[in-house]
């Protein structure tokens, strides 16, 4: 395990609530962990979003920050930093990555259009489809994947990608890449897919875009295991990637190391105007997006501090780290372990349960009950309805993601949280099924309810005269 490479400068204190307290705050967020009080978990693993440590410098941009509402000099900085790092002319801030997927596709969808991707992540997927417009994964599947060591699991599949287009490109509108893969275990893509994908895209006409959350965790994976790039530095690694696409989105909140904050970033200047359009409506005047100045300067700093090899290297061993505990623990974890967090097979860790009663969400409760740890389903309750025919979409796995948060737990919590699963593997015929009392139209995994089922009673055995 790479040493961390910084010094803790601030701490806050976490507390471990008695288990009866855990069970109580289970029951009144109605088994939702979305809706626990932060005060009430131990270790926090729902998500890697905005929740990491900004650096010293990071605070310190935020202490410069510039809050005019037009021309602000914070944005000028985040602006020259997105055009030195990614290649885009033009850029546009939003509060976070889903603000900007909402002006892109505001701006360039229309309904009955195709979105392609590896995998949409879930606010994605729920954007293109608010636009009436179909998003379709092409990406790696199955549980075949789910164990191989693959270097690059989260590639678009190139062939399926080029017969797609062949058939439909008048349908398209464009063709994304979620880097690293988000849905399929946090799995990186190529450099090579990316090129391929860019240059099929283009051969047919069709926008290519990137999701661009984790660019620099996917851009290490590129160096580490792409052959072409073993000698390039993070950064050329970047340009690379960035330089076949169109545009990206961002979150800020990932990769730019922030809590708070995303960007569109373009080459054509007629869709930058439709997007600064939809930005003016929904998110503030586009040199601002809905951000304080001193966001801006946080997340131009932290784009920054992202591409350091030494952060890279510590960020991403420390999930295979958690990842390797887990596997001597006999825990079925996706390999090889994600940029961002470690993924799951909650079917296969709970071979009781049924898809029907949902195992990766009885999971998350019943890690959160054994030891104060929250984390997230990523499987049938997260994938939701499809929005035409209303059936509930069913993933061909049901994970759970410990997502970790950006320079904020020790090795110490790590080895927690593995022994946590110990303790439920030791007894797992306790963990129960649940059923969904509300779910909304959207996004449902946010805000839905649950309810425990009560375990089948066991037959005494028959008496024998």
């Amino acid at each position: 395990m790479p040493l961390e490479p910084y010094k803790i400068k601030v701490v806050e204190p976490i507390h471990l609530r008695p288990r009866p307290v855990r069970a109580q705050a289970l029951r009144a967020s109605r088994y939702n962990l979305f809706r626990l009080a932060s005060r009430d978990v131990y270790i926090d693993l729902l998500t890697d979003s905005g929740t990491g440590a900004m650096s010293v410098k990071q605070w310190s941009a935020l202490m410069g920050g510039d809050e005019a509402y037009a021309g602000s000099a914070s944005f000028d900085q985040l602006r020259a930093t997105v055009r030195e790092i990614m290649g885009f002319e033009y850029v546009v801030p939003a509060h976070q990555g889903r603000g900007a997927e909402h002006i892109l596709f505001m701006a360039a969808l229309e309904p009955g259009q195709i979105v392609l991707n590896n995998h949409h992540f879930d606010t994605t997927r729920a954007h293109v489809e608010a636009r009436g417009a179909v998003a379709t994964d092409l990406g790696g599947t199955g549980h075949e994947n789910f164990d191989r060591p693959d270097p690059f699991k989260g590639d678009i599949d190139l062939n399926a990608l080029e017969s797609f287009l062949t058939r439909s490109a008048a349908s398209v509108a464009m063709v994304m890449l979620t880097v690293t893969d988000n849905t399929f275990g946090g799995q990186p893509v190529s450099l090579a897919n990316i090129r391929g994908a860019a240059a099929i895209a283009r051969r047919h006409g069709v926008p290519f875009f990137i999701d661009a959350a984790r660019f620099a965790e996917n851009a290490y994976f590129i160096q580490q295991r792409e052959t072409e790039c073993r000698r390039w530095s993070i950064e050329r690694i970047v340009k690379a990637m960035f330089e076949e696409a169109d545009g990206c989105t961002m979150s800020g909140k990932k990769d730019a190391l922030a809590n708070i904050g995303g960007f569109v970033a373009l080459r054509n200047p007629e869709l930058y105007r439709k997007v600064s359009t939809q930005a003016i409506l929904f998110e503030g005047f586009p040199t601002y997006g809905g951000l304080a100045g001193r966001d801006l300067g946080a997340m131009a700093q932290g784009l920054r501090e992202a591409l350091e090899e030494s952060y890279l290297e510590h960020r991403i061993g420390q999930v295979a780290y958690l990842g390797e505990r887990l596997v001597r623990a006999g825990v079925p974890v996706m390999l090889p372990f994600g940029g961002h967090a470690v993924y799951i097979d909650a079917a296969r860790f709970l071979p009781h349960l049924a898809r029907q009663v949902y195992p990766g969400q009885a999971l998350t409760i019943a890690l959160y009950l054994e030891a104060g740890i929250r984390t997230v389903e990523v499987g049938t309750v997260l994938a939701g309805r499809d929005p035409n025919s209303h059936e509930e979409r069913l993933p061909e796995l049901d994970l759970v993601r410990l997502a970790l948060p950006r320079r904020v737990y020790t090795d110490c919590h790590l080895d927690y949280v593995a022994t946590a699963f110990q303790g439920i593997a030791a007894e797992p015929l306790k963990v129960r099924g649940v059923r969904i009392t509300y779910e909304a139209p959207v996004l449902r995994h946010f805000t839905a309810e649950f309810a425990l089922l009560v375990p089948p009673r066991r037959q005494a055995p028959a008496k024998t005269g």
